[in-house]
């Protein structure tokens, strides 16, 4: 092993510096030097004892040294140049001149040298090009031809092998079938080098779809998976080999197996990379339900099923890449949900800027126009009537502002995380009874009927009474302003296993499915413009109760059919705890919508 590991060292050294970093290019100058080297050698180290046993040769015999020595030069042509095609037909060449030398004055084809011209075609085999081996088959047969025409035509010299006929042929013989030998075991070299190479390159791609997180898969136009990468285990979560044939497929979302065949198809039939994302069925780890995921598939044609060569009604194959893409649908998911919100809160920005001009106005408008008119009562002439009359006005229009002007500030407060509650024990009951009571003038004024049920063994509970008023005079107060003349409003309250449940329902208006979706936004009210809206109010009151249900760690829940009436429905926590630390912002419930077969329910807030 030492000696060939020295000769191949040797060998490497005179490699071309253009292919020693290409090993089955390198193998084979490594083939095409090695034997003439050694038969050049061999060659050399022969010609004392030939001159030993034979005494002083003839030129032919110089000659025929001096050809067999001469293969050293194309070796170091090779090692020089790197023209391995030149070196292969000049070598053809050199031993095709050299055979039809020595056989011309040895016999013509029946002389010991022609048998070399069966070693030009197979030393150009080596060179597994196809080129090669055809110019120097040509090269052997013109040979052979040339020989067999002079040898029929009597046109050769005298023989001068003469009685050592016998030693030459067996020499000849012998020569040809080591050389012979030298191009067997090159070509067993380069064999075995070119499945060396092939199992490392298989290995490294082995590895590498081994490793990689993205899926590497080969399908038939119809969507069959012939082959699948083991990153198919993690990406799904099943064994690779369940993915075969339509295992992929039926993975696929039903919704989304029409845009995975087209891909593949188009693919296959159009010779162009595509690209497609659909949902793929993931299993759960240890039996847990799966969910399903975002995949993005890159295809295109398999290089080698467009062969020309291929029949014209072979089908195309398709490799393709998958990849999941689930965060980066969320991303977009989430960037298309801000712009929403975003789009939502310029929207509520022009309304908030539309209602606050009508509703600051107007009572602003009232408290000068009054004001300027009782400025000049000697001009006007105005009596006690009226001026209690106007100072009423003026006073009325004074607190519809402090109210206006109260609501955005306790939103701004709860929105902001300033608002705190101060929880102590109280009875529910006496409180619901005076907000009814503060009300039930309004209610008078307005023609509705404010009707009360509250049981009398209503237990205590620890909250805010200041905010748990608050919240009951919002309720009543919007639900008596959104009630027709004639209609009623019925405030109940009970216990339901450790909540407090108050109900106020109105036999008023009511909501629009598509605008109870909104409720629960800021400064939003039904309908779109303020013209379409035949009541006063800045949009803020349920928005106040939903965050202060909230802050309570209770839930409020909105019913309402258009025509029908209201019935908001709050529940609150009999004993509420509050947290050690209040969040820096105060985000509504998101409660889930309920559904019944005769009512619209969500559980929002509706909008004064």
């Amino acid at each position: 092993m030492t000696g060939l590991n020295i000769i191949r060292d040797c060998l490497d050294a005179m490699l071309h510096p253009s292919v020693r970093y290409d090993a089955m290019t390198s193998a084979r100058h490594r083939a095409f030097m090695a034997p003439r080297l050694l038969g050049s050698l061999a060659a050399f180290a022969a010609f004392p004892v030939y001159l030993v046993l034979r005494g002083a040769p003839t030129a032919l015999e110089v000659t025929a040294f001096a050809w067999l020595i001469a293969p050293i030069l194309l070796s170091y042509f090779l090692s020089r140049t790197g023209r391995y095609e030149s070196a292969q037909i000049m070598s053809s060449l050199a031993v095709a001149s050299l055979v039809m030398m020595v056989a011309i004055f040895t016999g013509g084809i029946a002389s010991f040298a022609a048998i070399w011209l069966v070693v030009v075609p197979i030393e150009a085999a080596l060179s597994a090009s196809r080129r090669i081996v055809v110019a120097a088959s040509t090269i052997a047969i013109a040979c052979v031809a040339v020989l067999v025409t002079l040898t029929a035509l009597d046109w050769l010299p005298a023989s001068e092998a003469g009685a050592s006929h016998i030693v030459f042929m067996t020499f000849g013989i012998a020569s040809a079938t080591l050389y012979a030998a030298g191009l067997a075991f090159g070509a067993e070299s380069l064999a075995r080098t070119s499945v060396s190479l092939l199992n490392v390159e298989e290995d490294r791609y082995r590895l590498l779809a081994r490793h990689m997180s993205d899926v590497i898969s080969r399908h038939r136009p119809n969507g069959t998976v012939q082959f699948i990468s083991p990153a198919a285990e993690t990406l799904v979560g099943v064994q690779p080999q369940r993915l075969f044939g339509h295992g992929l497929f039926d993975r696929v979302h039903v919704a989304d197996r029409p845009a995975y065949l087209t891909a593949l198809s188009d693919a296959a039939r159009g010779g162009e990379a595509r690209s497609v994302e659909f949902r793929l069925r993931r299993d759960g780890a240890r039996g847990e339900a799966g969910d399903f995921i975002w995949v993005e598939m890159r295809c295109q044609p398999l290089e080698e099923a467009a062969d020309r060569s291929a029949p014209a009604n072979h089908e195309t194959e398709v490799v393709a890449v998958l990849r999941d893409v689930t965060d980066r649908k969320l991303q977009q998911q989430a960037l298309e949900e801000a712009r929403i919100v975003a789009e939502r809160a310029d929207a509520s920005k022009t309304r908030f800027l539309a209602t606050m001009s009508h509703e600051l106005r107007t009572p602003l408008n009232a408290i000068i126009g009054f004001s300027d008119m009782m400025a000049q009562e000697d001009v006007l002439m105005l009596d006690a009537a009226k001026r209690k009359e106007y100072a009423q006005l003026i006073n009325d229009s004074g607190l519809h502002l402090l109210s206006v002007v109260n609501g955005i500030l306790d939103m701004s407060k709860l929105e902001s995380g300033s608002f705190e509650l101060a929880p102590e024990p109280f009875a529910p009951r006496p409180a619901l009874i005076n907000c009814c009571n503060l009300l039930a003038l309004k209610a008078s004024d307005s023609g509705v009927d404010l009707i009360t049920d509250a049981p009398k063994d209503l237990p205590e509970i620890n909250g805010d009474p200041r905010a748990f008023r608050q919240i009951l005079l919002n309720l009543v107060s919007n639900a008596i302003k959104f009630t027709e003349r004639g209609g009623s409003v019925t405030v109940t309250a009970g216990v339901d296993l450790a909540q407090l449940i108050v109900r106020v329902r109105d036999t008023g208006v009511g909501i629009a499915a598509d605008d109870l979706a909104r409720i629960g936004d800021p400064f939003f009210q039904a309908g779109e413009t303020y013209h379409q809206r035949r009541h006063e109010g800045t949009g803020l009151g349920l928005s106040i109760v939903k965050s202060l249900v909230g802050m309570h760690g209770g839930e409020m829940r909105v019913q309402s059919r258009v025509g029908e009436g209201t019935t908001v429905t709050i529940a609150l926590p009999l004993d509420y705890t509050p947290p050690h630390a209040m969040p820096s912002n105060i985000t509504p419930l998101n409660i889930a919508p309920r559904s019944a077969s005769s009512e619209t329910i969500h559980q929002v807030k509706k909008s004064a």
